[in-house]
Parts: structure tokens; C-alpha cells; sequence
């Protein structure tokens, strides 16, 4: 539970009741703690609101326990980072034998970030080329796998972590490219590969400087261009970007964004009865592979903070 801009605390609370027949009470068993949870128990996410004067519990998505044992992966309607939640049932997703708990919870949002800008958003076909800036966070290293299993021809990674960027080349990414040298020789190499494999789609977590610097490597000459897919889906390097007009004119770019408000029911309805599952499916097999660092319940107010390694996504299990 937590009070708004304050560290989440270990303690009891009112039993959540079902309020209409959609949702029911379920025995929660891993819940993963992300950038949105945080941003929404600081009050910085832009669907953030004050919590109840008591505070709220936190935790938008979980595994757990329906009545008669079955374990899915559910979105709570109330906060799901305690013993005991309410769900809708509508939004259920069976957990498949063999996928832990930690890790069923871990994916869905990762796969959130990654799969629904990259089909719906961008509309990937297989043979796309598909820059990846900011891959080597969570999110990210999910986004090069989807990329790879919906067929992309080439997929090039940014990202400020050498040895980072060095890893994702064993998970399906071509070629690495580093923000940490110096803006005319990013700008330098990304031009080169554009020219030499024109980028169809860029999945974008960062924002910021390195979005304007990518802008300025694909605008074109006023010859004929590609189509250009530009999603945002995070804005870790800044919330604000100077985009030219000749960016817009120049080059056959669509640029839109990917998140809570983007998406049709129809589409969410799709990532719940076919995405997910599919996704469950390959992690299940090998095929999607993600970390995660595991945390107790009762521990949530020492570790809220915790330094989790890069590209691993933080795990409370109860």
C-alpha cells in the first residue's frame, strides 16, 4: 500500500470485494514492479491519481489463483501487490506448466511494450528492417525477440551498455550501436546502415536527443524514400524533442506512440486471447527469454529501490 509519493509499506488492509459478476477475488502469486507502478505511486505517469485517503495498494498485473486452482495471468481491478485481489475475468490469461510464476508475470508487460507497437503500430512484415533504440532495458531486449519471431530481416540495437548491446546479438539483433560516442559519429554510423539497409521501422524507448538525432539520419534528400514507421513507446533519455519540418516532408515517416490510450479494445482483446498466449508459448519453449530478480512481500519497502541489473525486471512473489 502506498501513499502518493511515498514508499510502498508492508501492512494490512480491508479484504477486496467483488463488485459485479466480470470480477472475481483470486489468491495472488508474483507480481512485477515496472517503471508504470513506479511513475504511478510517485504521481509522475500521466494515469496517475491521487490515492484514497488510507492510500491504495499498487501493482496493475499479476499471476495468481482463481478459486478452483487454475493459474493465470490477470490485470487486477483492484491493486494486485497483496495477498488477495480482485480481477476481471475477462482479462484472464491461462499460465501454461513449465513457466514459473515470476516469469509469467514479468512478460505480459514487457510483451505490452514490445508486440503491440510493433503490430499494431507499426504494422510489421516479415523482411522489415527494424531499428531498436534503447534495447537493452527490459523492454527492449523483448522487443528484438517479437521483432525476430514476426520475421524482421534485420534488427539494429542502440543502447548506452556495451556489454549489454553485446548480449542482445545472441537474441536476434544484426547490429549494435552505442549513445555514448559522440553525436557525429552515431549519426555517422546509423546513416550508414540506413543507406546501405534503409530502416522500415523504429521502436523507440528512449526519446529525447537520440530521437532527434535518428530523425536527422532518415530524412531525406527529395528523391524517393521508404516507408518509415516511427513509434514512441518510452521516453527514458526525455519527454520533449525539437522535430524539423523537413522530417515531415522529406521522407515517407508515419510517427505515432504506443501506450495506455493508444490501443483499441479490439486490440487489447487480441494481446489477451491470442498475443499473450503465443508469447507464453515460445517462453515456454526457449524461444523468448527474459530475467527477473525475486523479492518477498513482506521485504517491499527495503527493496522498492532495489538496483536490479540491466535488461532484468523486478519480481514480488507472495
Amino acid at each position: 500500500m502506498y501513499q502518493k509519493g511515498g514508499l510502498p509499506q508492508y501492512t494490512d488492509f480491508p479484504e477486496p470485494a467483488s463488485q459485479n459478476d466480470d470480477e472475481v477475488l483470486v489468491t495472488v502469486k508474483a507480481v512485477a514492479i515496472k517503471h508504470f507502478d513506479k511513475g504511478v505511486a510517485a504521481g509522475s505517469h500521466y494515469s496517475s491519481e491521487a490515492p484514497k485517503q488510507n492510500g491504495r495498494v499498487i501493482g496493475g498485473d499479476g499471476v495468481c489463483l482463481l478459486a478452483n486452482g487454475t493459474r493465470v495471468y490477470a490485470i487486477g481491478v483492484s491493486g494486485m501487490l497483496a495477498e488477495k485481489a480482485t480481477i476481471r475475468k475477462s482479462y484472464t490469461v491461462p499460465v501454461p506448466d513449465g513457466l514459473d510464476d515470476a516469469t509469467a508475470a514479468a512478460l505480459p508487460n514487457g510483451i505490452m511494450g514490445a508486440a503491440m507497437g510493433l503490430k499494431f503500430k507499426a504494422n510489421i512484415q516479415a523482411g522489415d528492417v527494424v531499428l531498436i533504440n534503447g534495447a537493452t532495458g527490459f523492454t527492449g531486449r523483448i522487443a528484438v525477440q517479437i521483432a525476430k519471431h514476426y520475421g524482421a530481416k534485420k534488427i539494429i540495437v542502440t543502447g548506452r551498455n556495451q556489454q549489454s548491446l553485446n548480449d542482445l546479438l545472441s537474441l536476434g539483433a544484426d547490429e549494435t550501436v552505442s549513445v555514448l560516442q559522440d553525436d557525429e559519429n552515431f549519426k555517422a554510423q546509423l546513416t550508414a546502415i540506413h543507406e546501405a539497409t534503409p530502416i522500415d521501422i523504429i521502436i523507440d524507448y528512449l526519446w529525447g536527443h537520440t530521437a532527434e538525432m535518428i530523425l536527422a539520419c532518415i530524412k531525406g534528400d527529395g528523391s524517393f524514400t521508404n516507408k518509415i514507421r516511427y513509434v514512441s513507446i518510452g521516453s527514458m533519455g526525455g519527454d520533449l524533442i525539437q522535430l524539423s519540418a523537413a522530417n515531415l516532408r522529406s521522407v515517407d515517416l508515419k510517427l505515432n506512440g504506443s501506450g495506455l490510450g493508444a490501443w483499441s479494445k479490439q486490440q487489447v482483446g487480441q494481446l489477451i486471447s491470442e498475443i499473450l498466449p503465443e508469447m507464453f508459448l515460445l517462453a515456454v519453449q526457449g524461444k523468448l527469454k527474459i530475467e527477473t530478480t525475486r523479492v518477498k512481500l513482506e521485504d517491499i519497502t527495503d527493496l522498492w529501490n532495489l538496483d536490479v541489473p540491466g535488461g532484468q525486471r523486478l519480481v514480488v512473489t507472495i
